[in-house]
């Protein structure tokens, strides 16, 4: 027997708009499997990891808190995954954008201009862009593969992080923990909700996320972005390069990246720690699928993904999970959201041996 896929010729928008529901349905039976095999209190678990998070006002803000750099990289790395350039590295960009920001507290402690967080921010950007940068040049001169690029960027930002923190950055007054100094109010972000550790970045995603919607959406650079991604030939006849689509789709991706490095060191650390990312970077991957790649459907899919970080937390506590079990959740939906959106755009045919 021989199973091929054939692409249908019109699909329908609600059952595309019921993929991710039935991606999370499949992920939740998957998960109470797994959890009681791994003999946990299954329902405690789900409980923990789905519905607890919007449980008091306290949980609700920190997955607000969280949304915020989930969004703003997922943003960025739709755009090129539309453009066929997949951008893997977005846990090395924002390590380098989280460095790059935190280069002025850390030589000027006591700064107290009203430049410095808006330098901050900028040159945060600018970390993740010339990060990302690297992998560009690559692909276009060399035809180097940007996932691989992009993955082993990552392993070095790492690695200047830690030599930075347990270097020349380590606060010589921190009982030797590997962190930098803590900022100066100049260098933090403006709270949002007061009570809680919801800073602007989060408006700063929407507003961003708003941009992209547009640029994708209505603008002709968005067109041509999307084209010379995914059709270089006969993009060359319209004035379009891949090359372009490349440095594009990559430079975005990174500033963004970059981006959310500079908020969370202006925003909840206050500091550059080893933890400055929990594993954004490769969640906004997640992310942006589950959205579909539409930069609304990323807003809802950011929500969501926020509420498993903050769920995950509390299910390590109340149902003795290990903190690999989020991850598994984690990949579990995004796999059941590929497999369901492969069926639905394609039809199933059977061909059995000596019939067509």
């Amino acid at each position: 027997m021989k199973i091929t896929f054939e692409r249908r010729a019109t699909l329908s928008r609600p059952v595309l708009f019921a993929a991710p529901l039935i991606a999370l349905g499949l992920a939740m039976l998957t998960s109470l499997i797994l959890f009681a095999a791994l003999g946990k209190p299954a329902g405690q678990a789900l409980y923990s990891l789905l519905l607890e998070p919007f449980v008091g006002w306290y949980n609700i803000s920190e997955v607000l808190l969280k949304m915020g750099p989930l969004m703003l990289i997922a943003q960025g790395l739709a755009i090129g995954f539309r453009a066929n350039v997949f951008n893997i590295g977005a846990e090395g960009q924002l390590i380098i954008g989280a460095l790059f920001a935190s280069a002025l507290p850390v030589y000027f402690p006591e700064g107290a201009s009203p430049l410095m967080l808006p330098a901050m921010i900028a040159l945060g950007a600018l970390g993740g862009a010339t990060w990302a940068a690297i992998a560009a040049g690559l692909r276009v001169r060399f035809n180097a593969n940007e996932i691989l690029v992009t993955l082993m960027l990552t392993l070095i930002a790492t690695q200047v992080l830690n030599y930075l923190l347990l270097g020349p950055w380590k606060d010589p007054n921190g009982f030797n923990f590997p962190q930098s100094v803590i900022f100066p109010d100049a260098a933090l972000l403006p709270i949002l909700l007061s009570g809680t550790r919801v800073n602007i970045s989060v408006l700063a995603a929407l507003l961003i996320s708003a941009l992209a919607y547009v640029m994708m959406r209505y603008r002709f650079s968005g067109y041509q972005l999307l084209v010379g991604g995914l059709a270089p030939r006969s993009a060359r006849y319209a004035g379009f390069t891949e090359a372009r689509a490349v440095w594009v789709s990559l430079l975005l991706g990174g500033l963004m990246a970059g981006l959310a490095g500079a908020c969370e060191v202006a925003g909840p650390l206050g500091q550059l720690q080893r933890s400055v990312s929990t594993g954004y970077g490769y969640s906004a991957i997640i992310v942006a699928y589950l959205g579909g790649l539409n930069p609304l459907g990323i807003v809802v899919s950011a929500f969501l993904m926020a509420a498993l970080f903050i769920g995950g937390d509390n299910a390590m506590v109340s149902a003795d999970l290990p903190v690999a079990a989020v991850f598994v959740f984690q990949g579990l939906l995004l796999v059941f959201y590929l497999g369901s959106l492969t069926f639905i755009r394609h039809r199933v045919i059977l061909n059995w041996a000596g019939r067509a």
